[in-house]
């Protein structure tokens, strides 16, 4: 692209959304991959950015949802908004007049129900860790937090030891947009993590590696998210159970709701901004409202 190699492109992309645009780190790294998948589409279709339209990245957009394994609309918002900053970056650069990607219109995402694991699949699923090993106390210590705490991946992978507070059962979590929260930890998650300290953590850290963070990977440094992914694939395939990471957190949400808990009260455990996002935990299966519709209401 008039001589620019593809390398200093993304350094200098890169170097837009942080510095100019002041993305987070985690949205930095999406939209710099989504700009180089795109980059290497146009190269199979040998054209140029600067050639582009709004109907080729229609285009693109279809592409990547037919084969890409049918990514969902909610992630072909985030490639649409990533190829927009990708073409404002352009524009900047003067290597285009125009940004194509705004005449694009953002994909309507629908809300629904996450997936949630019942209190006893939580239970089947947790007791499938082998805790004779330090990465089996890691990994129990990890997920029971996860689920007493109803913490995002990237909160759980960057929670630092300064961070917890057991004796008083409490640790504080850096969110999204840096919001710091205070969660309460359960009794069983406390004494898991207790254990690891103990047990696990001083085995898998590292002479030479100082590090703060909880949750530590074989090489002694802080456990990545695709470190975590890895193991908790393996653990449902033992198990037997078809989930996500993140459905230990769908699943905290509905289980306190489930029980009595206040909407505004999960809103702030969960660390949401906005508490619409916090509604769709509201989810009850239709048998259990037939079932609360006969029990309480008067002709029911």
């Amino acid at each position: 692209m008039d001589g620019i190699s593809r390398a200093d492109l993304r350094r200098r992309f890169e170097d837009y959304l942080m510095v100019e645009l002041r993305l987070s780190p985690r949205t930095v790294e999406t939209y710099v991959r989504e700009g180089g998948l795109y980059l290497d589409y146009l190269d199979a279709q040998e054209v140029e950015a600067t050639t582009q339209r709004s109907v080729d990245i229609i285009r693109y957009l279809v592409h990547r949802q037919t084969s890409d394994n049918g990514i969902e609309q909610r992630t072909i918002a985030k490639v649409l908004s990533a190829l927009r900053s990708f073409f404002q970056f352009l524009v900047l650069e003067g290597l285009r007049n125009d940004n194509p990607a705004l005449s694009v219109d953002m994909p309507k995402t629908e809300q629904r129900a996450p997936g949630v694991l019942s209190v006893e699949e939580v239970e089947a699923l947790l007791g499938h860790i082998d805790v004779d090993t330090p990465h089996g106390l890691r990994d129990r210590a990890l997920f029971e937090l996860i689920y007493s705490c109803g913490l995002r991946i990237s909160e759980a992978v960057e929670l630092t030891l300064d961070r917890l507070y057991l004796e008083e059962g409490i640790i504080r979590v850096r969110g999204k947009g840096d919001r710091e929260r205070f969660v309460p930890v359960g009794g069983e998650a406390v004494a898991w993590l207790e254990r690891y300290l103990e047990y696990g953590r001083g085995e898998l850290a590292r002479p030479g590696r100082r590090t703060s963070y909880l949750f530590l990977n074989h090489r002694g440094d802080g456990l990545s998210r695709k470190g975590m992914w890895k193991r908790f694939h393996e653990l449902c395939s033992r198990a037997g159970v078809d989930a996500k990471v993140h459905t230990l957190r769908h699943s905290y949400a509905t289980h306190l709701l489930e029980g009595g808990a206040d909407l505004r009260a999960v809103q702030e455990l969960l660390g949401h901004s906005d508490i619409s996002t916090t509604q769709i935990y509201t989810h009850i299966e239709t048998s259990s409202l037939k079932s609360y519709h006969r029990a309480y209401h008067p002709r029911g």
